[in-house]
């Protein structure tokens, strides 16, 4: 009988250790630049056109202007008349030499409280008019009329009734800015679907129930839509209102710089004007999304 080979023994068996896990790399890199490319696409896609046509503006602009007998100052120019005007808006020298950041604080302060009370009326007049046919027809021609008075010509009345140019300014912002929530709140209500109001009667809501849980919300992007335009009317009236009145706001700091011939003032006041015009705007926009839920008009 022959003997097994060895390479066909068996062999003894090794007790071995714990297994060990090996970690995978993950591929973080790929995944955070499908995220963020396409992040960065997208805000190129909003920024670059408006500076490429801004820079255009500025060099035709800078073009235009640079001659001798120009009559408007280059922005070259501009930044080099009115450099402490831009760089420190927060001065005060007391009386009405003051920076452009408290002109603008002393007329938004007259635009938010004129705008306040504009919108609180015009959405109550509008639910007014909006459901009850009978407030329609005796309301609507006459605020049709009135509507199409300019601002200014509530001016001199204002003044003439009050006595005195701060209530009269807020006035005019009042029945500048009321006009488009009226409208648009009546629009919204008259719009109001026959199911939802079916839906009251049945769950048998009061007046209250039914005006906080069913009109006022169906009816809130023709809401904000007025509100947004009213916001607009706002602060251009605001603006022509203290040409007149005097006293601070950045309307009499645009009328006092054109009586001392200080024209890139002007200009750097008009820039100043446009940007707050653009982000108040830009607010009563994103509130109306954040309470509509994104179905607003605006």
């Amino acid at each position: 009988m022959s003997l097994p080979a060895l390479d066909d023994a068996p062999r003894p068996v090794r007790p071995r250790g714990p297994a060990t896990v090996l970690a995978l790399p993950v591929r973080s890199v790929p995944l955070l630049r499908a995220r963020i490319v396409p992040l960065l696409q997208g805000a190129a896609a909003r920024i670059v056109p408006p500076l490429v046509v801004l820079a255009l503006i500025v060099a035709a602009w800078q073009f235009l202007c640079s001659g001798p007998t120009s009559s408007l100052p280059a922005p070259t120019q501009v930044l080099n008349d009115s450099w402490e005007l831009i760089t420190d808006p927060f001065f005060d020298r007391g009386g009405l030499d003051k920076g452009l950041f408290w002109h603008l604080l002393a007329s938004l302060e007259r635009v938010i409280e004129g705008y306040a009370i504009a919108a609180v009326v015009g959405i109550g007049l509008g639910m007014l008019i909006g459901q009850s046919r009978l407030a329609m027809r005796g309301l609507d021609p006459i605020f049709q009329v009135l509507r199409t008075v300019p601002p200014l010509a509530w001016l001199p009345l204002s003044l003439a009734a009050f006595r005195d140019g701060e209530p009269s300014a807020i006035f005019v912002i009042f029945i500048t800015a009321v006009w488009p929530v009226v409208i648009n709140t009546a629009v919204g209500i008259r719009n109001i679907p026959q199911d939802y109001q079916n839906v009251a009667r049945v769950l048998r809501l009061n007046a209250f129930e039914y005006a906080t849980k069913i009109m006022v919300p169906a009816a809130a992007p023709y809401i904000f839509t007025g509100l947004k335009i009213g916001i607009g009317l706002s602060w251009l009236a605001i603006v022509a209102a203290e040409m007149l009145i005097g006293g601070t706001g950045i309307g009499f700091f645009i009328w006092d710089a054109w009586n001392s011939s200080l024209i890139s003032d002007i200009i750097v006041a008009l820039i100043y004007v446009g940007l707050v015009g653009f982000l108040l705007d830009r607010l009563v926009a994103l509130i109306g999304s954040i309470v509509t839920r994104g179905t607003s008009n605006s």
